[in-house]
C-alpha cells in the first residue's frame, strides 16, 4: 500500500475545502477521515497556560496559548459557560495562533463579586475584556463570538474596528430574526421585573436546563460529555451565582437597542467573517445566522446538523474551517507564516 505522505494529506484538505463541504449555507455533517485527523495533529500544540490578570480589582482568568508573534485569536464564550468551552478548540488553533479565551466576572475561574459589588452588565462585560486584551498587549486579532459572547464581542468591535482582523459567529445575535420563541419569557421579564417572570428565567439555571443546553439537537448524545454541562452547573450552583445570571438576563435588553450599530459596522467595515452556526438550536435559531448576508459582502456561512453547544459535537470541523478562512483572510493578508 503506498504510503500517504503529508503532501498529500494536505491536498485531501484543500479538496475538501472545495467541496459541498464547505459551500455557503449547506449542512455540514461530515466526519473527518484519518488522513485529515493525522494532518490536524501532525505538529504538537503549543501548551495553553492558565493565567489570571487584575483588572479593576478583578482577578480574571484566561487561557492562553500559541506562539506570541502569531496572528491573535480572542474566544469569547457565552451563558452558563466559561472559557472551558474552548478547552479542545485552543489545542486545535495553537500551532499556527495566539489563542486568548477569557472568563467574564461571575464565570469560570474569575472573580464572582455579589450583584452589590459589580453591575453586571454588557457594557461592563465588554469593557473588562476589552482592557484584558490591552493588558496581553494584542494590538490586532479576530474574534470568535458565541452566545453572550457576541454582544460581547461586537461592542468591543465596533469600538475598535481597526483592531479587528475577521469575525467567527457561532450562535451569536445581532438581528431581530434571531430572537424567537425562547426569548418569549426573557422579553417579558425586560418589561416586567416581577416575581413571577423571574422565577420562570430561575428554571434555566437548574441542571436540567443547562444538559439541555448541550444535549438539544445533537445528533449523537453519547458524543457529549457530561463534563461540560457538571462544570457549568457547578459554577452557577456557587451561592449568589444565580443572582448574577439573572441581572444578566435583564441586561440582555441592552443588546437589540445596539442591533444598529454592529450592523453600521459590519456595512462601513467589512470584516471578513465566517459564521458556524448549529442549526438545530432553539435558543439562537438559524434564523439570525442569515442576515449577516445583508451587511456583508465577505461572508461564509455553514448550518452544521448539531445544536447551540457546536463545539462539543463539531469542534474538529469548526477547527478546521477557522484555518483555513484565517489563512485566507488574515495569515496570508498580514504576511505571517503559514
Amino acid at each position: 500500500m503506498k504510503r500517504i505522505t503529508v503532501t498529500a494529506v494536505l491536498l485531501i484538505v484543500v479538496s475538501l475545502a472545495a467541496g459541498t463541504a464547505l459551500v455557503s449555507g449547506v449542512v455540514v455533517s461530515e466526519r473527518q477521515s484519518d488522513a485529515v485527523e493525522a494532518a490536524e495533529w501532525a505538529t504538537e500544540a503549543p501548551r495553553t497556560f492558565y493565567r489570571t490578570e487584575e483588572i479593576d480589582g478583578l482577578e480574571i482568568f484566561y487561557r492562553e496559548a500559541g506562539p506570541a508573534d502569531a496572528p491573535a485569536i480572542v474566544l469569547l464564550h457565552g451563558f452558563p459557560t466559561s472559557s472551558h468551552l474552548f478547552r479542545e478548540l485552543i489545542p486545535r488553533l495553537s500551532d499556527r495562533f495566539h489563542v486568548i479565551a477569557p472568563d467574564y466576572p461571575g464565570f469560570g475561574y474569575s472573580s464572582m463579586p455579589s450583584v452589590d459589588e459589580f453591575d453586571y452588565t454588557f457594557d461592563n462585560l465588554a469593557g473588562i475584556v476589552e482592557k484584558l486584551i490591552d493588558r496581553i498587549g494584542l494590538k490586532r486579532y479576530s474574534l470568535y463570538v458565541t452566545d453572550y459572547g457576541a454582544p460581547v464581542g461586537f461592542r468591543i468591535a465596533a469600538a475598535h474596528p481597526e483592531r479587528v482582523e475577521a469575525l467567527i459567529v457561532q450562535n451569536g445575535n445581532a438581528y431581530d430574526e434571531g430572537l424567537l420563541e425562547f426569548w418569549d419569557p426573557i422579553k417579558a421579564y425586560w418589561q416586567d421585573q416581577s416575581e413571577a417572570n423571574a422565577a420562570e428565567l430561575r428554571k434555566l439555571f437548574a441542571i436540567e436546563a443547562t444538559k439541555w443546553q448541550y444535549t438539544h439537537g445533537v445528533r449523537d448524545i453519547e458524543a457529549i460529555s457530561p463534563d461540560a454541562w457538571t462544570f457549568d452547573q457547578a459554577g452557577m450552583d456557587r451561592p449568589g451565582n444565580k443572582a448574577i445570571q439573572l441581572q444578566l438576563f435583564l441586561d440582555y435588553g441592552s443588546n437589540p437597542r445596539l442591533y444598529p450599530t454592529w450592523q453600521q459596522y459590519f456595512r462601513e467595515h467589512q470584516p471578513p467573517m465566517l459564521i458556524v452556526w448549529g442549526q438545530n438550536d432553539y435558543i439562537f435559531p438559524p434564523e439570525g445566522a442569515h442576515p449577516y448576508k445583508r451587511d456583508l459582502e465577505k461572508v461564509e456561512l455553514h448550518l452544521l446538523d448539531t445544536g447551540h453547544m457546536a463545539l462539543e459535537e463539531d469542534g474538529r470541523l469548526i477547527a478546521r474551517l477557522m484555518r483555513r478562512f484565517l489563512a485566507e483572510n488574515v495569515v496570508v493578508a498580514t504576511g505571517a507564516r503559514n
